[in-house]
């Protein structure tokens, strides 16, 4: 018995992994597989709210691998098992991205603009308040085309994250 194409396979496995990912409190970025040789190349990206380290690429990676072991009739053949973490340069597509990365600095494009920067404060379903050159502005995810996380080398400046946490705000009735 041979095995599906690659997107039906991806999309067959995508439930099987999901589960498996999610039971250990992990989320799934990311399901593909690809013929190498003889072989399938099944790469998950998985992401956790504290991020994610060795540790828990390990852990999934286990859990992974007994999931897809249990559906092997899936996979119908050899295969290699890739688990890893999104990497820096994953762009901010969903809210919980966004709220993974508070306090961040990120690189923003919209349609019809220059990219911009800001550090991500508080995010919710539909948009985000980023502090752009000193302001408080939310934005909604709908009018973002791209979105990452620059990486920076040093803390952000104090004046920066007391904004973003609420300390510069005043009570509206005052």
């Amino acid at each position: 018995m041979s095995s599906p194409p690659r997107g039906e396979l991806a999309a067959q496995l995508a439930p099987v992994v999901r589960e498996a990912v999610e039971a250990i409190g992990f989320d799934l970025e990311l399901l593909d597989v690809n013929q190498a040789g003889r072989r399938r190349l099944v790469k998950v990206v998985v992401d956790g709210d504290e991020g994610i380290g060795l540790d828990e690429v390990a852990q999934a990676s286990r859990a992974v691998s007994a999931a897809l072991d249990a559906h092997e009739h899936l996979i119908a053949g050899p295969y290699t098992l890739e688990v890893t973490s999104p990497g820096a340069d994953r762009p901010l597509t969903k809210p919980r991205h966004w709220k993974r990365n508070r306090l961040r600095l990120v690189k923003v494009k919209q349609p019809d603009q220059v990219e911009w920067f800001g550090r991500v404060g508080d995010a919710d379903d539909t948009g985000v308040v980023l502090l752009v050159k000193g302001e408080l502005r939310r934005v909604e995810y709908k009018t973002i085309e791209r979105a990452v996380v620059e990486v920076e080398f040093k803390q952000p400046p104090v004046e920066e994250l007391a904004l973003l946490e609420g300390k510069h705000l005043k009570e509206e009735s005052e």
